[in-house]
Parts: structure tokens; C-alpha cells; sequence
């Protein structure tokens, strides 16, 4: 039976682990051919092992904040689906400190894979993407991209960073039938939670409307409905996957 995503050619970044590899699995499981990057050739097997079709999916090696390796896995992408239509910029990591005590490099580090490898990428792919007939970009978030959060100022700065751009690529696109939109994940069950101090979890449900943290394939899920062609008149958005922790 044929997926919503057939023949559709998807870029994500970051698809080793977490939120990442939840989304390659649920376009890989909707039809889509996914090209993911990562640099744990180990965790890109174990994605590529969890999607129902090993060869409609094809792991770049690639760190987003070289620009040389983005373009390759941007042709990589453009190789395997026969062109690109989707790209998700999903990659990120955390460098927490409080303001006082943190490093340039951890300021650095962050900023360059976080945002600075958004903009690589997407300009990367926006050339290709405009000759698709449904460009869709979509970047991930983060809800403490509009709160802050203390000990977190680089990776709040690179987050919020990322909402700019994604306004302002929506307006720049737009006129080429290419949507750009954000979501932003909450409190999401990951490894990147997983370290949270005993009780810390318990602690943020309770300020969660909704009463749990989220799963990787709730944002997943937001991630297909933005790339999807039910969401072709959605552009310049943040839509928030957080359980409704912001209002």
C-alpha cells in the first residue's frame, strides 16, 4: 500500500539518536527514500536497522557545521531520492553551564552546530528544494529558544537563532513555493534528558499541562504533518510540542 510519503526525497540531520532517528523511522515508514547525517557510524546502523526498508535509507557521514561536509551529504541526499523535496534540520547538541562559568568553547560549539549549521545546510538544499513541486524545510527547536532557561544561555541563544532564520527564510522562499516552518520540543524523553538529576522528571511534569514528557515520536509526528501536503499554505511557523508547558 503506498505511503503519504512515496517517492519523496527527505535530508534530516542528526538521525543517529533521540528525536532524530524517530524522525528518519517515521518517513522511511511512510515510503519516503531518507538520507540522515550523523558521526556515530555505530547509532546510524541501529536507526538504519530500525526502518522497514534498509535500502530506501542511506546514512551520510557528516558534521553540520562543516560547510564541505554538508554539501556532500546535501548530493548524497539528491543522489539516493532523485532529487530533494523535504529537508529537516534536526541536529544539535548541549554544552549547559551557568553564564559565569562558561567557556567560548562551549559558547562556540554550540552556536556553530545548532545554528550556523542550520544556515549551512539550508543553503545548501535551497537550490534543489525550489525545484521540487513541494519544498519543505523544517527546523527543530527548542521551547527554551522562546523561554531561556538558566544554565543554557548558548544552546537558548543558537534556538532562538533558529526561529529567526526560519522566519526569515520563509519570506525568502516563499515566492519559490517552498515552505520553511519550526517545531519546538519541550521536555522530550531522550539522552539529552536522560542525565536530568533524580526528581528532576517528576518536577517538570508537574508544570506540563498534559502531565508527561514527551516521546520522540510526538515530534516526529509534527515534523511529517510540516512536511506534508496537507501543510502547504503553513509557512514562517513554531509550532510548539511541548504539552502544552508554553502558552
Amino acid at each position: 500500500m503506498a505511503g503519504p510519503f512515496d517517492g519523496v526525497s527527505v535530508l534530516v540531520t542528526g538521525g543517529t539518536r533521540g528525536i532524530g532517528r524517530s524522525i528518519v523511522q517515521a518517513f522511511a515508514a511512510d515510503g519516503a527514500k531518507v538520507t540522515f547525517t550523523g558521526t556515530n557510524d555505530a547509532a546510524a546502523a541501529e536507526t538504519i536497522a530500525g526502518c522497514p526498508d534498509a535500502a530506501a535509507v542511506r546514512y551520510a557521514k557528516a558534521d553540520v557545521s562543516d560547510g564541505a561536509a554538508v554539501k556532500a551529504a546535501v548530493d548524497a541526499a539528491v543522489a539516493h531520492g532523485g532529487g530533494l523535496d523535504v529537508l529537516v534540520n534536526n541536529a544539535g547538541i548541549t554544552k549547559d553551564n551557568l553564564l559565569l562559568r562558561m567557556t567560548d568553547e562551549e559558547w562556540d560549539r554550540v552556536q556553530d552546530v545548532n545554528l550556523k549549521g542550520v544556515f549551512l545546510t539550508t543553503r545548501a538544499a535551497s537550490r534543489t528544494l525550489m525545484r521540487s513541486k513541494r519544498g519543505r524545510i523544517v527546523n527543530v527547536t527548542s521551547v527554551v529558544g522562546l523561554m531561556g532557561n538558566a544554565g543554557q544561555a548558548n544552546y537558548a541563544a543558537s534556538k532562538g537563532g533558529v526561529i529567526a532564520f526560519t522566519k526569515a527564510v520563509a519570506r525568502e522562499l516563499a515566492g519559490r513555493a517552498v515552505t520553511c516552518n519550526a517545531v519546538a520540543p519541550g521536555y522530550i524523553t531522550t539522552d539529552m534528558t536522560a542525565g536530568l538529576p533524580a526528581g528532576a522528571a517528576e518536577e517538570l511534569q508537574k508544570r506540563i499541562p498534559l502531565g508527561r514528557l514527551g516521546r520522540p515520536e510526538d515530534v516526529a509526528g509534527a515534523v511529517k504533518f510540516l512536511a506534508s501536503l496537507a501543510a502547504g499554505y503553513v509557512t514562517g511557523q513554531v509550532l510548539c510540542v511541548d504539552g502544552g508547558m508554553v502558552m
